[in-house]
């Protein structure tokens, strides 16, 4: 869910401020370009070790971001989905994209101007919609793939190496993202952090159950002894029937998904037939200005019909 605030910002804003900091955007751009020199300089390789964690390269746009306590939500799913991008940025993308809408709508004057407003605004959280979307498909991926890591982990323990080598030389072997994150983890346990400092950053990096329990195994282990690899292999064994479980739950709602899916995209397949076959029968949801109050009610109400089907068939285990 998105929170309220970002709700009241991009609702307030992405229209009169996404235009005015574009032309800003562009004459600095331009100014700048004037006054620094060109100076020849050797190619330098980008480094995968750290992020660009400045909120804008516009010290504006960057100073009102820094007002709204959404920008660190916004921070945190997009390093989840890993996605090296600026605040700025996505901010940016998303009042451009309802600018654009809003005034294709407003052009065309199809809707009412509530109507025209409300797509515009749901158009603009899209960029924000494909960074959540992103970020479920890597949890996803990183929770099918850390059981058999876990696994790996439990056999180099037991061949004798320890934790903190066991867990690079597993982070080598694994698929990415669990790869990622787990050599990100080992690079911080050695160099740069405490090992509990370490696995708390991955627990927030990776906000997954399993991921909290692994992270409270090796810390309970720290403290109090035991054979870790048992642990991990117990651990491994009942995340793989919680993966079947919830692979039989996603199988079974995926019906009411499609069903949902199909109700809501049947009436305009329905009116795009009908305005191909017989143009005058729907002339009037254009002409009659009560017909387009009529029409922009019924798409809100597609859309919101189609959240509220995904929401109900969405089965949390």
């Amino acid at each position: 869910m998105v929170a309220f605030s970002t709700v009241l910002f991009f609702g307030t804003t992405f229209v009169a401020v996404g235009l005015v900091l574009l032309l800003v955007w562009f004459a600095l751009q331009k100014i700048q370009a004037k006054e620094l020199p060109e100076v020849a300089t050797q190619p330098v390789e980008p480094s995968n070790l750290f992020r660009d964690e400045s909120i804008s390269s516009i010290s504006i746009w960057s100073k009102l971001l820094e007002r709204f306590d959404f920008v660190e939500l916004m921070k945190r799913h997009m390093e989840q989905a890993d996605l090296n991008w600026s605040i700025g940025r996505v901010t940016m993308s998303m009042l451009l994209t309802g600018t654009v809408i809003l005034v294709i709508l407003v052009k065309g004057d199809w809707l009412p101007g509530w109507a025209n407003a409300a797509i515009a605004y749901a158009s603009s959280l899209l960029p924000y919609f494909y960074i959540l979307r992103r970020r479920k498909q890597r949890l996803m991926k990183f929770e099918a793939g850390f059981p058999d890591t876990l696994d790996s982990l439990a056999r180099a323990l037991r061949a004798g190496h320890p934790f903190a080598v066991a867990l690079d030389l597993v982070a080598s072997e694994a698929e990415v993202p669990v790869s990622t994150e787990l050599r990100r983890a080992a690079i911080e346990g050695n160099f740069g952090t405490s090992w509990q400092q370490a696995l708390e950053h991955l627990s927030s990096r990776v906000p997954l159950l399993e991921v909290n329990m692994f992270a409270a195994a090796v810390q309970l282990h720290s403290r109090t002894g035991g054979k870790l690899s048992e642990v991990l292999g117990t651990l491994s064994e009942g995340m793989r029937e919680s993966l079947a479980l919830k692979g039989e739950i996603r199988a079974i709602a995926s019906h009411g998904k499609f069903t949902g899916m199909v109700l809501t995209v049947l009436p305009a397949v329905i009116a795009l037939v009908m305005g191909v076959v017989n143009p005058s029968y729907l002339a009037v949801l254009f002409t009659n200005e009560y017909g387009k109050y009529l029409l922009g009610a019924s798409l809100i109400c597609l859309v919101a019909a189609h959240f509220v089907i995904r929401r109900i068939v969405d089965i949390k285990v």
